[in-house]
């Protein structure tokens, strides 16, 4: 867990020099030379993956938005940062970027604008995966040969009308279409919130009394070969894998240590006694207790990755993100996404 004091040496940090920070922000002058770039190599060492947005609420109120550009495995800090926040008159602490109404939504880029009025959305139901929250939205004159620049305008009117948090957590999947490509009748924007909120509602109450029965677990042993033709072992719960309510536990965490491997690509003792202790004290530190699932792992290439599915994602992006820091002798990534019926294992085809 990360040290609050951390966050609170930022903070008394930030109290010596906050009235120098107000004025630059209420003068709009060079706020990124003399506010974020400052604040930034302060914050950079509690984590990485800080990025800031700054205004004034009124005229006596400065406002500093901590945001992570929608990254999962980063939003956890940004909460835990603002929420250690003090009271400073004259300022307001923002975690993740808020959403916004409608009518103040407006977005150019490249030559476009990106308006309530020129985009449309629609829900596709999935066979088989009837949680899934798959959406299409229509932009009225997305091309090919724009779609680099759409897509980047319609997420940042996104971003901003739904929230960061919201953007980055309740769609599943999404695609974006021009009008004459579309296959169902055209939803507004606007009511995109009351959407997703009823689907969330539906979801919770849906899965609101699913309990997973513990100490069931069966692990067995699978090997295989890559393309690269070097050897894979894995070891997965299949007990899991057969669970019916997979998509209560929709958030998967990948931990991907890397080793220098025998000839095979497989470790030596030395590197498989330590990434053992890694394994063991992620899922000693991610319990199902917590709402945490540990599903396997994969050893294979030179590198060693092991699986958790979890309810929510904050915990195992700070669980996994100590770990990384601790164990600094291995290279070791992270991704944390949503894979709600969990087709990231369904290549082990347990029936």
């Amino acid at each position: 867990m990360k040290e609050k004091g951390t966050y609170k040496a930022f903070w008394d940090w930030f109290l010596t020099k906050e009235k120098i920070f107000f004025e630059v922000v209420k003068s709009r002058v060079n706020i990124e030379q003399q506010f974020f770039d400052v604040i930034g190599p302060e914050l950079a060492k509690i984590n990485s993956g800080y990025y800031f947005l700054s205004g004034m609420c009124d005229e006596n109120t400065a406002e500093l938005i901590v945001t992570v550009e929608g990254d999962i495995r980063k939003i956890a800090f940004a909460e835990e940062l603002i929420a250690a926040a003090p009271e400073i008159d004259h300022w307001k602490f923002t975690a993740l970027k808020p959403e916004t109404d409608i009518e103040n939504v407006g977005v150019r880029l490249n030559g476009f604008e990106f308006t309530k009025d020129n985009i449309c959305f629609y829900s596709n139901e999935i066979e088989n995966y009837p949680d899934e929250i798959d959406l299409v939205f229509v932009y009225d004159d997305f091309t090919e040969e724009n779609k680099s620049s759409v897509t980047t305008g319609v997420c940042i009117f996104l971003d901003n009308f739904l929230g960061e948090l919201n953007f980055a957590t309740q769609i599943d999947t999404f695609s974006i279409i021009g009008k004459n490509d579309a296959q169902k009748e055209l939803v507004p924007i606007e009511k995109l919130k009351e959407f997703l909120l009823w689907r969330e509602r539906e979801f919770t109450e849906k899965y609101k009394d699913v309990e997973i029965s513990a100490g069931d677990d069966q692990f067995s042993l699978f090997e295989g070969t890559l393309d690269n033709g070097m050897p894979l072992m894995g070891v997965v719960n299949v007990s899991l894998l057969k669970y019916s309510a997979k998509a209560s536990y929709p958030w998967i965490s990948l931990l991907k240590i890397h080793y220098e491997g025998d000839y095979q690509g497989l470790p030596l003792e030395k590197d498989y006694n330590a990434m053992n202790l890694i394994e063991d004290k992620a899922v000693e530190l991610l319990s199902p207790a917590d709402g945490h699932l540990y599903i396997g792992r994969e050893t294979a290439d030179s590198s060693k990755s092991i699986y958790f599915a979890s309810k929510d994602f904050r915990q195992p992006s700070i669980v996994l993100d100590g770990l990384i820091k601790e164990n600094k002798e291995y290279k070791i990534s992270l991704e944390i996404y949503k894979d709600k019926y969990w087709q990231s294992f369904e290549r082990y085809n347990v029936n």
